[in-house]
């Protein structure tokens, strides 16, 4: 969790805090990105309490308003304080305290948590909504940039082996978003990002979402921009005691679609592995074992 420039006067002045306000303090310390980024009026709704809550909350640690409050967090952001090199300053200091094991058995514990999310009937009715929507799409565009460009990628991939509806948006000198002027209420866009979000995807999803594409999102928010763009929306927790957040629940989602959406291809599917392994076969793409000697 990222540590938030008020974070130490929030916690010695915690105990003398109404209920309401412990509550807001509580948003504040936990989400401070989301200070800089989501209005009042949003904070308060995830924080439980009415909006005027936050303004109280603001007064008590010595600022006007709220918004005098979310511009320093703001600031914080820019200046990097809340970014990569800020939470790599705090990996540093834990990991130099508490030791590698420390970190990485909470790096696997954090990732096991979040996958049990991913397995509550909530979220799988989330899946099959999503993978319904992608089977039935005459072709599916898939994009993802920066850290979640491996994502979309696996997803691609899967599906190339199977019958090759998929059309990657990535290509060489600025060219890779091209094919998605293509794209029709036939098809489906399925796009990853997750905080902090990248323009070039944003505004491809919205070009898309304009023009009637169906748009299936993985992203980290309910308030994300891809998510109110998104006929079906699969949200993902990116939350790391490591310096960067972890795309290992984006990855789980993406290999699900691909498998739900594959075995709705029931014998098409087996007929397009089946082409597929004689082509790998012919080019001897993969490593065989060794045949013994008699």
């Amino acid at each position: 969790m990222d540590q938030g420039p008020l974070s130490r006067r929030i916690v010695a002045a915690f105990d003398t805090l109404p209920g309401q306000l412990q509550a807001a303090a509580r948003f504040v310390l936990k989400h401070p990105r989301d200070v800089a980024l989501l209005s009042m009026r949003e904070q308060a709704r995830r924080a439980g309490v009415p909006a005027a809550t936050m303004t109280r909350l603001a007064k008590q640690l010595g600022y006007d308003g709220y918004d005098a409050l979310r511009e320093r967090y703001a600031d914080a952001v820019r200046d990097g304080e809340l970014g990569f090199a800020g939470r790599a300053s705090a990996q540093v200091a834990t990991q130099k305290q508490r030791g590698d094991r420390a970190l990485a058995t909470e790096l696997v514990e954090s990732v096991r948590r979040q996958l049990a999310v991913l397995a509550q009937p909530a979220a799988i009715d989330r899946l099959v909504a999503a993978a319904t929507l992608l089977a039935g799409a005459q072709r599916v565009y898939c994009l993802g940039l920066r850290s979640s460009h491996s994502v979309a990628w696996q997803f691609h991939y899967v599906m190339s082996l199977l019958e090759g509806r998929t059309v990657l948006l990535d290509a060489p000198a600025g060219t890779g978003t091209d094919p998605i002027r293509n794209a029709t209420r036939r098809d489906a866009l399925l796009v990853v990002s997750v905080l902090p979000y990248t323009r070039a995807t944003i505004e491809t999803a919205r070009y898309a979402a304009e023009r009637r594409v169906p748009i299936v999102a993985i992203t980290d928010s309910e308030v994300a921009p891809l998510a109110r763009m998104a006929r079906q929306a699969i949200i993902v927790d990116i939350e790391s005691p490591s310096f960067f957040h972890t795309m290992t629940p984006a990855f789980v989602v993406a290999e699900a679609l691909a498998a739900l959406v594959a075995g709705r291809g029931g014998s098409r599917s087996r007929a397009a592995l089946v082409r597929t392994e004689a082509q790998l076969a012919a080019f001897d793409t993969h490593l065989r074992p060794r045949k013994e000697k008699a």
